[in-house]
């Protein structure tokens, strides 16, 4: 269980979005604004001065941009879970933040309530993408690319990356060892044509693989 109230870093260039965003925490349960910054170097320094839970991060910023502060901050505070928050849905710019650490890529057009669950699953380890983010992530694979089913204990080494649990977490559920842990995932993306755990999580939730 994360622990509460679940401390948020607000990162976006935008005064306006900035201050949307710290009201919206103020009347969610359990959220607290610990702080705002309004590029990527003001978010490095904000992290380790204030340590948050989760950062809600714009991704087109200027002097350093969401996706190069992601990469640092999750380097150097592997603690501290990165939500991209972003007007865009570009599948490269989707797939470089996914790369660079972020845990969930969200559009600012989103629910509130939406965005207010992202980050409580986020503070969890539990991945969250828009659906426009997992079309632009899939969309084109799928008709080129032949489905590979999945094996039993595939679906459920993929039931817990998709609850965010880590390989050592998985192999003790399932009594195995995290080389065995590690060889299931590794089948898990490469059946899936995924990149990351996070894209492999979308696809399967996109297939219905986790019901």
């Amino acid at each position: 269980m994360s622990k509460l109230p679940i401390k948020v870093l607000i990162v976006d260039d935008h005064p306006v979005v900035r201050d949307g965003l710290k009201l919206m925490l103020s009347v969610s349960t359990g959220l607290v604004c610990v702080g705002q910054a309004e590029n990527g170097e003001e978010a490095i320094q904000l992290s380790a001065e204030l340590k948050p839970d989760v950062i809600l991060m714009d991704l087109m910023m200027p002097k350093m941009d969401g996706v190069s502060a992601t990469r640092l901050i999750r380097q150097k505070y592997p603690g501290i879970q990165v939500v991209a928050l972003t007007t865009f849905d570009d599948k490269e710019l989707v797939q470089d933040a996914l790369r660079a650490g972020a845990i969930s890529y969200m559009l600012k057009n989103s629910p509130m309530e939406t965005i207010t669950e992202t980050i409580r699953d986020a503070s969890v380890g539990r991945t969250t993408l828009s659906a426009s983010a997992i079309q632009s992530l899939i969309g084109e694979e799928d008709d080129d690319m032949p489905a590979q089913e999945l094996s039993t204990r595939e679906k459920e080494v993929l039931r817990f990356l998709s609850d965010g649990l880590k390989n050592a977490a998985i192999a003790n559920k399932l009594n195995i060892s995290e080389a065995t842990v590690r060889f299931h995932v590794s089948n898990i993306l490469r059946k899936l044509g995924a990149a990351n755990r996070a894209q492999a999580v979308a696809i399967a939730k996109d297939r219905k693989l986790l019901l």
